[in-house]
């Protein structure tokens, strides 16, 4: 798979890349109301030599961690793609293929994968690609003063790396490097999450020699991971601007040729006013937001494509903390959050399928689990999920003892004392606001006292530092996650899972999460009947309640050749062309 943007397991959610069916070859999608969306550009016409794309990245701005090892953002996330791409490539059932830059195989019984990489290719300084760059990632992420969130599960269940992030020794013996291009990973237990992209295998790929004499505990913040990375992809960074833009080369040593294109010149554009950029010409791409579809439908300087995300946006309820000595949750029981049936009834307030439908025109649709339409052997359709009944939220409320009894409208907890709940939400697009105060209206009708943390809506990058931080200021938040090609739990929801930003786990979390990483599951049937489970369960606790489904729109030029969605396409960036010196105005 060759897809412009990889989905990643991160919050915000895992970004997509360039992928296909033949050139040329177009693949619609459905979405509200009979809308069709094509997935690859159906431009036509002679191209130009070279030229530069405009890429608007739509956005209040970025964090500008430009690494895999260590960025936690989306919008990071597509800025890293242009240069640095998927070391393995795979399908749109994430399943692995022979399509990408490496190759991977697996041996059940031996509980061991294999990765390959091709022999005689460069990073974009001219510096050789060897295996060491694939095994540096383990060596930096397991480090016991590692700084980054991905210290999980495809690490963690490496053979050899609880000796090495205790400091016990200085070598994972789980990694067994086979030759200059081979490297061979035993792990502790083999789950048939291992076979699935953004599963149980950590694929990083990144320069060792550019980190050369970095201690880890600074990497996250060295020159190569803020001001001059170095990737493998189609493009190479020339100069960034923190925040704002970024500018690029096309890469003489990309693997797959050296792009059509001379370069890109990405530049943070407003969510509100990206429409009227895509249509003034100013871009030749921008991701197009939901809520103002209305006055860009009809556009004719450029093509909407779209498809079902592999995402969801929730509501999170900070149920404890992140222990930083033990690498995991620690429950709170004393917050007043911790009674389930204020949960309930916070998530019985609000009509999700009446926010997609007003707020985002039909294009986001009410979700009932935590695991996305797109996964259709895992997905429990037939979960009720939280539809909207405020009656029953009272009647929770009252049940559980939260009841009015100063007569100012809210409910005082079981104990008699008043308290108010902070929701963090982020800023941004024109709906931000009233959404915001929708979900703050809607809480207060069933009589609890929530407001916006610090009164407002926060910015990007404070809203995710903040709540990462669990800072107390934040009972509950929106947030969104991009689920990968895994919708195992252990990731997300886990016990040690750092992007776990309620701070929920239980026994009997945990015992699902065994469950759907154990051989067993490597049974349809049962791993089948473990995720129907686990989504009843995620229902019935109610650390979170996903909001809703998403479609993502992207606007494209029409001076704009072979770019696509798709992810089971041909096409990558080295295809893409234009047909004029300048996007396209209306």
């Amino acid at each position: 798979m060759k897809r412009m943007f990889r989905r990643q397991v991160a919050l915000v959610a895992t970004a997509l890349t360039l992928g296909s069916v033949v050139a040329n070859t177009t693949v619609s999608i459905v979405g509200a109301e009979g809308l069709s969306f094509e997935k690859t550009t159906t431009t036509q016409g002679e191209a130009i030599n070279g030229g530069t794309f405009k890429y608007g990245l739509a956005g209040e701005t970025f964090a500008g961690v430009l690494n895999k090892m260590f960025y936690d953002t989306n919008v990071d996330a597509k800025i890293i793609s242009l240069f640095n791409e998927s070391l393995i490539s795979y399908d749109s059932d994430f399943n692995y293929t022979d399509k990408g830059f490496g190759r991977i195989s697996f041996d059940k019984e031996k509980k061991q994968v294999t990765i390959t990489i091709p022999e005689g290719h460069k990073w974009d300084d001219g510096e050789p690609i060897t295996i060491d760059d694939v095994i540096f990632p383990y060596y930096v992420v397991g480090h016991k003063d590692y700084t980054g969130i991905r210290y999980g599960e495809q690490f963690t269940n490496v053979v050899g790396m609880d000796d090495y992030h205790e400091g016990k020794t200085d070598k994972i013996v789980g990694l067994e490097r086979v030759d200059d291009y081979t490297l061979t990973i035993t792990y502790k237990t083999f789950s048939n999450s291992m076979l699935i992209a953004g599963g149980g295998v950590a694929t990083y790929i990144e320069p060792e020699h550019a980190f050369e004499g970095i201690e880890v505990a600074d990497m996250a913040d060295s020159e190569v991971v803020r001001k001059k990375p170095i990737g493998f992809g189609p493009f190479k960074v020339e100069s960034i601007t923190p925040g704002e833009s970024v500018t690029y080369v096309a890469n003489e040593y990309y693997w797959r040729g050296k792009p059509k294109l001379d370069g890109v010149v990405l530049e943070v554009v407003s969510e509100t006013t990206a429409p009227e950029e895509m249509k003034s010409g100013r871009y030749d791409l921008i991701d197009l937001p939901a809520d103002t579809y209305p006055t860009y439908k009809d556009a004719t300087n450029f093509q909407i494509l779209g498809e079902l995300q592999n995402a969801y946006t929730y509501v999170g309820f900070k149920l404890g903390k992140w222990n930083d000595e033990k690498n995991e949750v620690e429950v709170d029981d004393t917050k007043v959050l911790a009674n389930v049936n204020l949960r309930k009834a916070l998530a019985y307030a609000v009509d999700n399928n009446a926010v997609g439908e007003k707020f985002y025109n039909g294009l986001r649709i009410g979700a009932n689990t935590l695991v996305t339409p797109n996964f259709k052997e895992w997905y429990a359709e037939d979960i009720e999920g939280y539809t909207y009944d405020e009656a029953k939220a009272k009647t929770l409320l009252t049940e559980a003892g939260f009841e009015d009894k100063d007569g100012d409208g809210f409910v005082e907890d079981p104990s008699g004392k008043p308290f108010t709940l902070k929701f963090a939400s982020m800023s941004g697009g024109e709906t931000a606001e009233p959404l915001a105060q929708y979900y703050v209206e809607s809480w207060k009708a069933i009589g609890v006292n929530v407001e916006l943390t610090d009164g407002r809506l926060l910015e990007f990058n404070s809203f995710y530092d903040r709540v990462k931080a669990d800072d107390p200021e934040i009972d509950i938040f929106l947030g969104a996650f991009s689920v990968g090609g895994d919708p195992t739990p252990d990731g997300l929801w886990g016990r040690t899972a750092p992007f776990n930003y309620t701070r929920f786990a239980s026994e009997e979390l945990d015992t699902f999460i065994d469950q759907l990483t154990s051989d067993e599951s490597f049974d349809l049937a049962f791993k089948k009947k473990a995720f129907r489970e686990w989504q009843q369960y995620m229902v019935d606790t109610v650390p979170a309640f996903p909001t809703l489904y998403r479609y993502a729109l992207v606007g494209v030029n029409n001076r704009v050749k072979n770019y696509t969605i798709d992810t089971n396409s041909d096409l990558s960036w080295a295809d893409v062309e234009l047909t004029a010196d300048k996007p396209l105005a209306e």
